[in-house]
């Protein structure tokens, strides 16, 4: 367990750098990683969900493609 301790007293003092760097606390940059990583594992699910249904609802037609790859790119 010393080694443990010891690696995350390190990773304590560099995050304390990091947010004194930033002008802000190491509380607020624990709190901002949480919701981040929450909102990627739910956020992009719904997201997702939430783009399937607006799709299914338009009323939009793609139609017939009048066009290739190559003329998408500028020659």
């Amino acid at each position: 367990m010393k080694g443990i301790t010891h690696s995350v007293d390190q990773i304590l003092a560099a995050v304390r750098r990091c947010a004194a760097a930033h002008g802000t606390s190491v509380n607020a940059l624990v709190r901002e990683f949480f919701v981040n990583l929450i909102s990627r594992q739910g956020g992009s699910q719904g997201a997702r969900d939430h783009l399937r249904r607006l799709s299914k609802g338009s009323p939009g037609q793609l139609g017939n493609k009048t066009w290739t790859r190559e003329d998408l790119h500028v020659r």
